[in-house]
């Protein structure tokens, strides 16, 4: 089994970008599946673009997109991702779309086809705050959580989906107040999130049951 991990450059004059730092500090192999990292640009157009390219060149069975969300305190896998783009900043090329769809002719959003609340609970279990979120926002994240499930419209046996995660420590020093994640952390809980993702394509008749 193959999972492409994609996480963002820095963007809006941070210098790290957690997301990056995170997928790159993953283990080569989560529970029998190989992982396959990827750095995206924090960019609407060349995301699309990289995005398509990865998937034809590596066939992965699984799609996770990791993004930063400034402010949020856990793991947030996302459950839906919705066809506008609304930038209250311009992205890395300089692009600020306002109002605009992610695909033209493209359905009013997409839900992950991620076990997203299996995830949270694996993360949850391992002691990690984690929560199912209904909002990827309207910025580059929630575009290539957008683009990457229509891409994989027709190829149904490939499940996808995204994960925001907190700043890093050195992220707030300077924002009093901030929540923050370590990296060691972060990285745990989306180890167990990609954990609970493969024992579900392993078996999936398992039950996601009910999570509050």
């Amino acid at each position: 089994m193959r999972i492409l991990v994609t996480g963002f450059d820095p963007f809006d004059g941070e210098e790290i970008n957690p997301a990056r730092e995170a997928v790159f500090a993953l283990p080569d192999e989560i529970a029998g599946a190989a992982i396959i990292k990827a750095e995206v640009p924090t960019e609407f157009m060349q995301s699309t673009i990289l995005m398509r390219e990865l998937i034809a060149q590596h066939s992965p069975d699984i799609v996770l997109c990791v993004g930063q969300a400034g402010g949020i305190s856990g793991l947030n896998a996302e459950r839906v991702a919705i066809n506008l783009q609304d930038a209250r900043i311009p992205d890395n090329a300089g692009y600020a779309p306002l109002d605009a769809p992610v695909i033209a002719d493209g359905p009013a959003a997409y839900f992950a086809t991620l076990p997203v609340k299996a995830m949270v609970r694996a993360a949850r279990e391992a002691g990690l705050s984690a929560q199912v979120s209904y909002s990827a926002g309207t910025f580059v994240c929630n575009h290539l959580m957008y683009v990457t499930l229509h891409e994989l419209r027709e190829r149904p046996d490939t499940r996808a989906g995204f994960v925001h995660i907190p700043y890093l420590p050195e992220q707030v020093a300077k924002r009093p107040g901030v929540p923050a994640m370590p990296l060691a952390e972060t990285v745990r809980g989306l180890s167990e999130m990609i954990s609970a993702a493969v024992g579900l394509e392993k078996d999936l008749e398992v039950s996601e049951g009910t999570l509050n």
